[in-house]
């Protein structure tokens, strides 16, 4: 066992609170990441090659909050607790007890996005590969807000760096919502603002999406292995986490998506 355990630096889920109304830093969390996620877009957008200006991505962020909001809880209720909310439907709309997916989230976005560039008139994946290179934004300020909680922790171990969660019992584990901000966040922003600005891929559309998407699905993958299963859930088949049997999807649709991206004939004005 490590003697170099690093205190948890437990922080009070409650930001602040004025009576009935609580603040929690998991909605703050959303809130800076969107934000900072659309400023980051209009800048983005307005880089050549393609311009596609401010006026879009300012109406378009009503639609992000819903699809991510709705997306996520849904993918929640569907992927990881469908007997427990069939059961009890009307626990479905309490977002203040936690629980949100990215997969669903994701799937919410994308369905969202269709109908707005349809309705604009431009292209879906035009718009879309700005949104993901801006995505790693919002997912690193989520982890950030999940090691707050101090859940979805980690499995335990005896690495200098592990950290004794409060609701993850005696023994230490791996801090595993920091490896997923530093590979889902950090370094998967980094990647992605590197080929957006520094080569043709906006351009091709779809290619930004999906090396995202690829990006996200290893990443997911990779942390898997060193994240503590959902309890209700465990290993599916002994194999894999729901995570990493929702992440092997897209990974392919990723790797398609890569491998099928050519110039745009027209640049979008």
């Amino acid at each position: 066992m490590s003697l170099l355990l690093i205190d948890y630096p437990a922080i009070d889920p409650v930001l602040f609170q004025i009576g009935p109304v609580a603040i929690r830093w998991y909605a703050l969390a959303y809130i800076v990441g969107l934000v900072l996620g659309w400023r980051y877009c209009v800048w983005l957008a307005g880089k050549p090659p393609l311009a596609l200006g401010r006026e879009l991505f300012d109406d378009f962020m009503v639609w992000a909050i819903v699809a991510v909001l709705l997306g996520g809880r849904l993918g929640y209720v569907l992927f990881y607790k469908p007997g427990y909310y069939l059961d009890n439907p009307l626990a479905i709309p309490a977002l203040w007890e936690g629980g949100m997916s990215f997969h669903g989230g994701l799937i919410g976005m994308i369905v969202a996005l269709i109908v707005f560039t349809r309705r604009r008139g431009v292209p879906f994946f035009a718009v879309m590969d700005v949104i993901a290179a801006a995505t790693p934004i919002g997912l690193f300020f989520g982890r950030i807000a999940n090691f707050i909680n101090g859940e979805l922790y980690g499995k335990q171990t005896d690495v200098a760096w592990a950290m004794i969660f409060p609701n993850g019992g005696p023994l230490p584990r791996h801090p595993s919502q920091l490896y997923e901000a530093a590979l889902e966040g950090i370094v998967l922003f980094i990647v992605l603002y590197i080929v957006a600005r520094h080569s043709d891929a906006r351009t091709r559309h779809g290619f930004i999406s999906g090396l995202f998407l690829v990006g996200y699905a290893l990443s997911r993958i990779l942390v898997e292995f060193f994240r503590e299963p959902d309890a209700h859930l465990g290993m599916l088949g002994g194999i894999a986490s729901m995570g990493q049997l929702l992440s092997i999807p897209m990974l392919l649709f990723g790797l398609w998506l890569m491998a099928r991206a050519r110039p745009a004939p027209t640049p979008v004005s």
